[in-house]
């Protein structure tokens, strides 16, 4: 992805909402990067599509007490009395899962609990873990790779090997490895869950902000910058940065629905969040031995996971679009 500088502090250049007069009379406003940007991204509704169902699960995941007393039942609350005493105690009464007026999504066999209420609370927990990974990893990445870029030489060739050192690791089975020893605590497992899934990811968007400030500290307003006596700091927050918002942003859009994918892949193999806390990868383990009795129980947490999935990479690829002044869409 190419994207143009931003006009720095040393640069000698026109305002960017200079008005000029055409030769009709008229005055033509000049735009900013971010409006031309916001004017292309609203014309692509496919992106804001996916970005308005990022910020309703969002919405969903921040208010989910408040819905849950409103829609649902209270998360371990047990509904034996929706579950098929003739079956064997295991599915529930009804139809696809159970669901009626009261049970939106139905309720979980053998338990009877809520799946409406599991839902909007899993949707708390992978979010929270996805998101805070994913700020890890972005806070990293663009320490290490800016840093890689702009010294380059050894520090680079140092900072480079590490990168791909980190990348070489077998993740999963260190996950696993370590989570499955440490305290079953709540608490306890969000955190290393996000130390793991973001001290791991972020060398992908290191190398993205590396190669970006390669290229950077070559261009003229570094120079310029240089000229006038500014210190490496200074050519990097202010010269440097700015210049790398847009690819950050982007990337940083398109780590988070793999985050959510390996929180749930983690909860899924037993090694996410203890149980009773509702998880999408958790619910996917529990619904396993359940769904020749009841398939909804599999399908809602799963497609909840792709929603999810879709929408933040629907709004990646969309605002990469926007930023990109070489794209055609």
């Amino acid at each position: 992805m190419t994207l143009g500088p931003v006009t720095s502090s040393t640069d000698v250049t026109t305002p960017a909402a200079e008005e000029v007069p055409a030769a009709n009379g008229k005055v033509i406003e000049g735009r900013s990067l971010g409006r031309i940007a916001w004017t292309r991204l609203k014309r692509d509704r496919v992106a804001l599509t996916g970005g308005a169902i990022v910020i309703f699960l969002v919405l969903v995941a921040v208010l989910a007490p408040v819905i849950n007393k409103f829609l649902g039942h209270p998360v371990n609350e047990y509904h034996q009395d929706k579950i098929d005493p003739n079956l064997g105690g295991i599915p529930p009464v009804g139809s696809w899962g159970g669901v009626s007026k009261d049970f939106l999504l139905g309720v979980q066999p053998v338990t009877g609990r809520d799946l409406f209420s599991q839902v909007i609370y899993g949707a708390q927990t992978s979010l929270i873990i996805a998101l805070s990974a994913t700020l890890l990893a972005v806070v990293i990445g663009i320490v290490v790779g800016i840093t890689a870029g702009y010294f380059g030489g050894w520090v680079d060739s140092l900072f480079s090997r590490f990168m791909d050192l980190i990348l070489a690791f077998p993740l999963i089975l260190f996950a696993i490895a370590l989570i499955s020893v440490l305290p079953p605590t709540k608490g306890f497992r969000m955190a290393v869950m996000i130390f793991i899934i973001g001290g791991f990811s972020w060398p992908y968007i290191g190398r993205i902000v590396r190669g970006q400030a390669l290229s950077l500290r070559e261009r003229e307003f570094v120079e310029a910058a240089r000229s006038v006596g500014a210190g490496s700091f200074r050519i990097i927050f202010r010269e440097l940065l700015p210049n790398l918002a847009a690819p950050i942003l982007v990337y940083t859009t398109l780590i988070i629905p793999t985050n959510i994918g390996f929180e749930a892949a983690l909860s899924f193999l037993g090694v996410g969040v203890p149980p009773p806390t509702p998880s999408w990868g958790r619910l996917l383990a529990d619904a396993v031995q359940y769904y020749e009795y009841d398939p909804m129980y599999m399908v809602v947490p799963g497609m909840a996971i792709f929603i999810a999935v879709l929408a933040f990479n629907l709004f990646g690829d969309g605002l990469r679009d926007a930023l990109d002044p070489k794209s055609n869409r």
